[in-house]
């Protein structure tokens, strides 16, 4: 009897040890990375090559300033295959540092949009005009969770 009381003792200390070895550890299991605005664009039929175009030219310098300036980490463009007509078929990924780098950002990009665009004005006529090639199906940011 005196043994089983020992050996029942022995296994409630041991799953004790476990539990607080586990509960000790009550960190996340990762950090918080990068935000990426990710854009769903459908281009407009006959439109691809012209809005690509557009993306290599004015876009792409207005990134390159971007990134120069501290505002963004990186940009890309991806190509997908619709799966019907309602589905993107690019991706527009611009990626800044963290969450907080959004705070401000219309502020701190309107210097480098005036460089393409001298107005406001020219600015909003130049989105318009950028319809006639494509078709915005929504943005969404992500976040990307380093794994410790």
């Amino acid at each position: 009897m005196k043994l089983r009381y020992l050996a029942t003792l022995a296994v409630a200390s041991l799953s004790m040890s476990a539990i607080s070895t586990v509960l000790a550890d009550d960190s996340r299991s990762y950090t918080e990375g990068p935000v990426s605005e990710v854009t769903s664009i459908r281009t407009k039929p006959g439109m691809f090559d012209a809005y690509l175009k557009w993306l290599d030219t004015t876009a792409k310098h207005l990134r390159e300033d971007e990134k120069k300036a501290g505002i963004i980490v990186d940009y890309a463009v991806y190509e997908v295959t619709p799966r019907s007509q309602h589905d993107p078929d690019l991706y527009l990924i611009v990626t800044y540092k963290n969450m907080a780098a959004l705070d401000g950002l219309s502020d701190r990009v309107e210097p480098l949009v005036k460089k393409v665009w001298a107005t406001r004005d020219a600015a909003a006529k130049a989105d318009i005009d950028r319809e006639s090639m494509r078709e915005i199906l929504g943005t969404q940011l992500v976040r990307r969770l380093d794994l410790k």
